[in-house]
């Protein structure tokens, strides 16, 4: 039975494997790999695993824990072979990046870890970052892990209202300034 789409054999799988990873904004998860994978009709669960397996073996991706990404021997091999795949997989796949890539960004710019430590209270660790580096890192103690939880999911959600709001606050004239 023919396969339908571009990608026919294992070669086409591990190529388009490649040129997905070598775009990726950072490492990825087997089920996001395979969401993007998922633009040619020729692509499926098993073959793509299987494909994936292959390359963590001869070298081109290396995976930690859930996260695969290309090792430089396979983002080398992806530049050679780019051109191997059909435009318009390309295409579709380059469509199918923006949306993970801006997660994976975004990720990467917010950070927040919440440390329970053994008397009950949490530290909080924060971060804010652009492409020049960190705009805040912040760390406080706070009375638990669930207060600690709580904090970090809001920053997540509107962590320029945190940044904005210290920075508003660090640079305001002291209006308790005595005078002589």
């Amino acid at each position: 039975m023919t396969r339908m789409g571009f990608i026919q054999d294992e070669l086409d799988l591990k190529l388009l494997v490649m040129y997905i990873m070598a775009r990726a904004a950072g490492p990825i998860t087997f089920l996001q790999l395979y969401d993007i994978a998922l633009c040619d009709a020729g692509v499926d669960y098993f073959s793509l695993n299987q494909a994936v397996q292959h390359l963590v073996t001869t070298g081109n991706l290396q995976k930690d824990g859930d996260l695969f990404s290309p090792t430089e021997k396979g983002r080398r091999n992806s530049e050679i072979t780019d051109s191997s795949l059909p435009y318009s997989v390309r295409a579709k796949c380059d469509e199918n990046l923006v949306a993970l890539n801006d997660a994976l960004r975004r990720q990467q710019q917010v950070q927040a870890q919440v440390e329970p430590q053994k008397d009950g209270t949490c530290h909080l660790s924060l971060l804010l970052a652009d492409e020049s580096g960190p705009l805040l890192k912040l760390s406080v103690l706070l009375p638990s892990p669930q207060e600690g939880a709580k904090a970090a999911e809001r920053f997540r959600q509107s962590p320029d209202q945190l940044y904005h709001q210290i920075a508003a606050l660090l640079c305001q004239d002291d209006a308790h300034e005595e005078e002589p």
